[in-house]
């Protein structure tokens, strides 16, 4: 969020490890820890150098490695400096890194894992990013597959080369996981399997956000509602930049501007919305100000080698930093939500987590941006005593990990929403992220969707960009044809910085504004759709956006495909941006959605995979709506003349479905001769849905006709071909 990171970017000074000059280090454990997932212990490993931060917990020994396992890492080290190898045979696509920019096929790429705050990713032409993905996933031409983690958070650089995956770290020896299973998917499976997945979001947070740097006032914020309400634009949250606070003062409130929180947070739940407010983890040096004296009473400030409080500056000025290794800071910090919370607060974004400080007045080799590498952190538990080359990558993702729980906490009947710009591999675990300050052109608009793709490929699936572009000012071309399709991406937010044009849907005239709303009213409609998508991703790990080679892992000219993805398995999403596009064969019949979207130049083209049947709802205005009233079933057979498909209902906010309240609905479609029959069946849950899905309406897509028929949960629905 912080437009003066161009001023301070600052030169990435890295010392590459040649593997061919480095003591080569024998492994000394290998062991099965999961369903074709090994482990790999080099000799001298010490988990007080480098502990784990990654895992969702620690794997246990189910077996030795199998004799013909021929994916093996060679650890090596040189001046104290770990680094691994592992040497690739044949032709693989490699994807994964995480936040990163450049193509989504990996080959030949290199990123440097060391959470930086970039704006306009300007930073090493973007080869140092906000968060850290030590990952790799390769597919093989057969579709099979495998992934490979470097668990460390020491600052490192990770090379895909397509003969060899290197990762040199600036720091300790680290363990090494590989899976290798039948396809890309059961990759990401195993990724899971290790690093968690993400927790169910409330529902409202999958509608569209609205967002900007900064609305000023309560007035403001008003307005903004007001403006999408009475022009029946969908929107379901407005978010409050760091302009709400008392001179940048996280957790409190400006004493004029917005000076009732609560009556604010109140009037926007009686419209409809829901609210996001920043907290970034710097606290201002001031013995006034009841957080910082907090701070210092309880002792959970990061320290210099010396003892004295390390202080950097950032937008209060100089701050103290809370040192997140430490459990006592991370208890701490929660507690500090419950007041904030009580105010109405429904959602908190952590910004400026990597950590980024703004000083200019330190050695280029020595800072980067953010503490000394020497800065000393605390530990606590499971967790050593180590320096900041060792933890920075880690301090968004011990941040995010306190957020969570002091949310949950205060709210323990609400899922919590949390929004972090720094993060780690396994960080998923606690919050969703967006793809930091991008910038209003067309190259970042593109740029945007091999980002997201990445992003689920390693692990975190609720994720998206800043529609129209944060930095820089967006014309009107520009915002529709980025809406048109981040309308379907996982995280759906527009945003703007300080002292760029406005960005709401309205902002560019009424041809605009209309191209605006049928975008997202074809979302809203789609949102049964990707509530289940996000419920599966969240029992599974797998992507909610994927890249389209998913549908077809064997079909090579897929592979480098990065203008158009996947919502789920099936539904094809081609942007208007896109030329010449490689898609995947089979029956893939084109919807419509919205009235006039088929004629909107600025939409994205959508198509139904054949065999598959999409639960739909009509249009809403925000997500507390009921969306089936009725559900509508996109039905396309396959060559077959079958399809099938599924849909979750559950509260939508809560943790009900954890004991039953939910349904999981499928769906079945058949044809026989000259008829189609739809049946529904209830195939998990406990959770009457009848007084919810009244009526259902089916839309069978089939050689270019539509077929049409209507009927209820209980009755089968028969369409007659003529």
């Amino acid at each position: 969020m912080n437009f003066k990171t161009i001023l301070f970017s600052v030169l990435f000074i890295s010392v590459p490890i040649t593997i061919s000059t480095a003591q080569e280090v024998p492994i000394l454990k290998t062991s099965l820890v999961g369903n074709n997932i090994a482990e790999f212990i080099p000799k001298g490993f010490d988990k007080n150098k480098t502990p784990s931060l990654i895992l969702v917990s620690e794997p246990k020994s189910k077996g030795k490695l199998p004799s013909d396992w021929s994916l093996i890492p060679e650890f090596a080290l040189k001046n104290e400096k770990a680094s691994a190898v592992l040497h690739l045979n044949g032709d693989i696509s490699l994807y994964g890194g995480g936040e990163v920019t450049g193509p989504l096929l990996r080959n030949g790429q290199s990123i440097k894992l060391w959470n930086t705050d970039t704006g306009a990713y300007s930073v090493e032409g973007g080869k140092r990013l906000y968060q850290t993905h030590p990952w790799v996933m390769g597919v093989r031409k057969d579709g099979s597959a495998f992934g490979i983690i470097f668990d460390s958070t020491w600052k490192a650089e990770l090379i895909t080369n397509s003969n060899q995956i290197i990762y040199n770290s600036e720091g300790a020896l680290f363990r090494v996981y590989i899976i290798d299973r039948k396809s890309p998917q059961e990759v990401i499976k195993g990724l899971s399997e290790l690093t968690g997945t993400i927790k169910l979001p409330p529902r409202w947070a999958l509608g569209y956000h609205q967002c900007r740097f900064s609305y000023d006032s309560e007035k403001r914020v008003m307005e903004i509602a007001d403006n999408f309400r009475e022009r029946k634009i969908p929107c379901d949250v407005i978010w409050m930049d760091i302009d709400y606070m008392q001179g940048y003062r996280v957790f409190t409130f400006d004493s004029i501007r917005f000076r009732n929180p609560k009556t604010l947070n109140d009037n926007l739940h009686k419209k409809g919305f829901r609210a996001v407010y920043m907290i970034d983890p710097g606290v201002k040096v001031d013995r006034e100000y009841s957080v910082y004296n907090s701070g210092t009473q309880n002792d959970v400030w990061v320290k210099k080698n010396n003892g004295e409080e390390y202080h950097g500056k950032v937008w209060p000025g100089d701050c103290a930093f809370p040192d997140f290794t430490s459990p006592k800071t991370r208890n701490w910090w929660g507690g500090l939500y419950k007041d904030f919370l009580n105010t109405g607060i429904d959602g908190v974004w952590n910004d400026m987590n990597e950590p980024a400080v703004n000083d200019n007045d330190f050695p280029e080799d020595k800072r980067l941006g953010t503490m000394p590498y020497d800065t000393p952190h605390k530990g606590g538990d499971n967790l050593p005593q180590g320096s900041h080359l060792l933890y920075h990558n880690a301090y968004g993702r011990l941040m995010v990990e306190a957020s969570y729980n002091g949310i949950l906490k205060t709210n323990p009947d609400k899922r919590p929403f949390l929004l972090t710009r720094s993060n780690l591999l396994g960080g998923q675990r606690y919050a969703a992220t967006w793809t930091g300050d991008n910038y209003a052109g067309w190259d970042h608009l593109k740029l945007s969707v091999p980002m997201s793709l990445t992003l689920g490929l390693s692990g975190q699936p609720f994720n998206g960009p800043d529609i129209g572009g944060f930095l820089g000012n967006t014309d009107g071309d520009l915002w529709a044809n980025w809406l048109g399709f981040g309308a379907f991406m996982p995280f759906a937010r527009g945003h703007a910085c300080a002292g760029t044009n406005d960005k709401e849907p309205w902002a560019y005239g009424t041809e605009i504004e209309k191209s605006s709303r049928i975008a997202l009213e074809r979302r809203y409609r789609l949102l049964p759709y990707l509530y289940t998508l996000f419920y599966e991703s969240s029992q599974t790990g797998l992507p909610v956006m994927a890249p389209v080679f998913f549908a077809d892992v064997q079909d090579a000219r897929l592979r480098s495909e990065e203008q158009a993805f996947l919502l789920g398995e099936n539904l094809l999403v081609v942007p208007a941006f896109a030329k010449d596009p490689i898609l995947p064969s089979g029956i893939w019949e084109e919807l419509s959605l919205v009235e006039g979207d088929k004629q909107d130049k600025y939409q994205a083209k959508l198509s139904i995979k054949g065999g598959s049947i999409i639960p739909a709802g009509k249009i809403i205005q925000n997500a507390g709506e009921n969306s089936f009233d009725p559900l509508s079933l996109l039905v396309c057979l396959d060559k077959s003349g079958n399809a099938k498909g599924e849909l979750y209902v559950d509260s939508g906010d809560g943790f009900g479905f954890q004991k039953g309240d939910f349904a999981l609905l499928t769906f079945s479609a058949e044809k026989k001769k000259d008829t189609v029959v739809i049946k529904t069946a209830v195939n998990q849950g406990k959770r009457n849905v009848s007084q919810e899905i009244k009526a259902i309406n089916v839309q069978l897509f089939l050689d270019g006709k539509i077929y049409t028929a209507a009927g209820t949960l209980k009755d089968g629905i028969t369409i007659t071909l003529k």
